[in-house]
């Protein structure tokens, strides 16, 4: 059995390690050797509290599995440690604390449609071993402004015996949402990738942004979700598509992000049964895949490069994940990829539809 990650300081160190990641940090080349030092001492902590979530996040990725299978639903799990750039942003920008954070750990069931959505939620309501944490977020009914749709629920590890009683109360986050919803939030974030835009968080072209909540609506219209009162109707939403299409030329670029982001398919066949995977998108639009046996493993590596990040002040963008399969890599995290033919596709008929 793998030995995971113990939180090895105190929750006043990890509290305090948070405050001080939400300020700039010298970790550049004019940095003295006490703040060199302070540093690396800052990230230790902060990257120790996130090795603490390993197992929890593992437990509440098998659990959700296992009502997947009682059920017969079909879709896919896969689960990711939140990167210290992602981290840093939201001590930045909201009000949480590291202590407090609910996403440090998480895990994400793409469903095949919003029947297996509301199956599986039902499910995990009624009967799961760890505890929901505090209310639950359902932007499916109830989207962000952005048009950003998936069900959130933080749960709270509960420990299984004494062993594992050290992890007691780690929170992870779990997002179910359909496939539909999925090619929707990984288009946004793959054109940001490619264009350089934080559009995810609602930075960017004002183009770009709007076409992105006209097509949520529409996707909720297809999956007979609520539809925000904040967008018009069908026909004049249909009219305001092609209207911004024809301004920033969406579908073109959309098509070049397919075609353009390249990546080794040596990752295919790892010598092992590789499980976790870390994906590097760099600014040359190529993708790096490194397969590992454990997430420890690949953890190591990825403070690696968060560190050289750090130092640089810019890198690739990186990710830990964990599949099932290998196959399933791309389908999970196609915005690294750029892998937009669902999201394009259902664009493009849009845009086609007549009476519009």
């Amino acid at each position: 059995m793998t030995e995971y990650p113990r939180l090895a300081y105190s929750m006043k160190a990890v509290r305090k390690a948070g405050d001080r990641l939400a300020k700039p940090i010298q970790f550049g080349l004019a940095t003295t050797v006490g703040q060199y030092v302070d540093a690396l001492e800052i990230y230790s902590i902060a990257n120790n509290w996130r090795d603490s979530h390993f197992l929890p996040m593992r437990s509440v990725r098998f659990s959700v599995g296992h009502h997947m299978r009682a059920l017969r639903l079909k879709g896919d799990m896969a689960s990711r440690p939140k990167g210290m750039a992602s981290i840093r942003r939201k001590l930045r920008e909201s009000t949480t604390n590291l202590d407090t954070m609910n996403d440090i750990g998480g895990c994400r069931a793409i469903m095949a449609d919003i029947n297996g959505v509301r199956s599986l939620l039902a499910s995990i309501q009624d009967k799961f071993p760890h505890e929901i944490h505090s209310r639950e977020f359902n932007y499916i009914d109830e989207p962000k402004p952005d048009g950003y749709r998936s069900h959130h629920i933080v749960f709270k590890y509960r420990p299984r015996d004494a062993d594992t009683e050290a992890f007691a109360g780690r929170r992870i986050e779990l997002q179910v949402r359909t496939r539909l919803q999925h090619s929707w939030a990984t288009a946004v974030e793959a054109v940001g990738l490619f264009r350089g835009q934080d559009l995810k968080h609602g930075k960017g072209d004002q183009d770009w942004l709007r076409l992105f909540r006209l097509m949520s609506a529409e996707f909720a219209h297809v999956e007979q979700c609520p539809v925000d009162i904040g967008v018009p109707d069908h026909n004049d939403r249909v009219r305001e598509l092609r209207d911004i299409n024809k301004r920033i030329g969406a579908t073109s670029i959309l098509e070049e992000i397919n075609n353009l982001i390249s990546y080794s398919e040596s990752f295919v066949q790892p010598t092992e049964k590789a499980r976790h995977y870390l994906i590097e998108y760099r600014r040359d639009h190529n993708v790096n895949i490194k397969p590992f046996w454990t997430i420890i493993l690949g953890a190591r590596t990825l403070k690696d490069i968060e560190r050289k990040i750090e130092l640089r002040g810019n890198g690739p963008k990186a990710v830990l994940v964990e599949v099932d399969k290998v196959d399933k890599l791309v389908e999970m995290y196609p915005n690294y990829f750029g892998d937009v033919s669902l999201f394009v596709r259902n664009l493009t008929s849009n845009l086609r539809v007549k009476g519009g």
